[in-house]
C-alpha cells in the first residue's frame, strides 16, 4: 500500500470520526484503550457486574505521555435494558492543561463544536453542496457533582424519532493530574448518575 492510499484512508477515517469534537481525545482514547488486551480496570462498585456490566481491558498501553486508563465498563445491550460506558482517565502534563482548557470553553462555544464536523482540508476544495436541515441538535450545560465540575452533551434526533445520546463528564485534579469521569447514556439522567458512580470509583 502506498503512502498517497494510506494518507487516504487516513483522512477517511477521521471524517467518520464522532462530531464530539471537543473531547474527541477522550472519547477516542477510550475507545481504543479499551480495544488492548491485558489486565482489566478495577471496575466502578456503583455498577457491578450483577447489573450488567462489564469491566474492558485497559493494558498497560496508553495512547500517549500523558494519559492513563484508570477503569473502563460497558452495559452491553444483551444484559442492560440500556446500554451504557462509563471510564475513568487521568491525564497529565500537557494533555492535561489542553484537556482542562478545553472543557472549561464557553458552553455556547461548546455546543457549536460539538455539534460541528472536524475541518477537512479536502472537502473544503469542493464545490460547496446545499444544506439541507440539521439531523441532531446539540446542547452544552454544565453541572456539578461530588465537589467538582460537570459537563453534559445532549444530541437529540431532529427527525421526531425520539432518538437522543448524552455524554457526562465529571473533571478535576489530583495533585499534577487531571482526573476525567465520563459516561454515555441514551438519557441525560443515567448519564449523570453514571458519571458520578464513576467518579465516585477513582
Amino acid at each position: 500500500m502506498g503512502f498517497g492510499t494510506s494518507r487516504s484512508s487516513i483522512l477517511k477515517r477521521e471524517r467518520s470520526r464522532s462530531r464530539f469534537h471537543v473531547v474527541s481525545a477522550v472519547l477516542c482514547g477510550a475507545l481504543l484503550l479499551s480495544a488492548c488486551a491485558g489486565r482489566f480496570g478495577f471496575g466502578i462498585a456503583e455498577l457491578p457486574a450483577s447489573q450488567g456490566w462489564e469491566p474492558l481491558p485497559i493494558g498497560s498501553w496508553v495512547l500517549n505521555d500523558g494519559l492513563e486508563a484508570r477503569t473502563m465498563v460497558f452495559c452491553p445491550r444483551a444484559s442492560c435494558t440500556q446500554q451504557g460506558f462509563a471510564s475513568v482517565i487521568a491525564f497529565s502534563g500537557d494533555e492535561a492543561a489542553r484537556i482542562e482548557q478545553a472543557l472549561n470553553a464557553d458552553p455556547a462555544r461548546l455546543a457549536s463544536l460539538f455539534s460541528k464536523p472536524p475541518a477537512d482540508e479536502a472537502r473544503t476544495r469542493k464545490t460547496a453542496r446545499p444544506k439541507g436541515p440539521p439531523k441532531s441538535t446539540t446542547s452544552v450545560s454544565r453541572f456539578e457533582a461530588e465537589g467538582v465540575a460537570g459537563l453534559l452533551v445532549e444530541i437529540a434526533a431532529s427527525d421526531g424519532s425520539g432518538k437522543s445520546a448524552t455524554t457526562a463528564i465529571l473533571h478535576g485534579r489530583e495533585a499534577e493530574r487531571l482526573l476525567v469521569a465520563l459516561a454515555v447514556s441514551a438519557d441525560a439522567a443515567t448519564a449523570r448518575r453514571d458519571a458520578v458512580a464513576a467518579w465516585r470509583s477513582r
